[in-house]
């Protein structure tokens, strides 16, 4: 599977995200979080758990979040990623 557009998925709003995706030649995971010195570890754990399942292994992934729980990041991210890859039946 491979990111080949910008794409984002989420909202800004309390208790949620902003996934950017963009096509990049390594992967590449950045996070800015209002909770990032508690839980920056745990939300990299979710996104790099994504990732795996969807065998994602180059892209830039930018995760702007507000406090949102595991099962929104993944969603967030899942959403992201139907967006940004060239075929979307490749996801399962």
């Amino acid at each position: 599977m491979e990111i080949v557009r910008k794409a984002q998925a989420g909202t800004m709003q309390s208790s949620d995200l902003m996934v950017f995706l963009e096509p990049a030649p390594q992967l590449r995971v950045e996070i800015d979080s209002t909770v990032k010195k508690q839980f920056e570890h745990l939300i990299r754990r979710q996104v790099e758990t994504v990732l795996e399942r969807f065998s994602i292994t180059n892209g830039f992934i930018r995760v702007s979040d507000r406090g949102a729980l595991d099962y929104a990041i993944a969603a967030r991210l899942e959403t992201g990623l139907f967006r940004a890859c060239a075929d979307q039946g490749e996801l399962s």
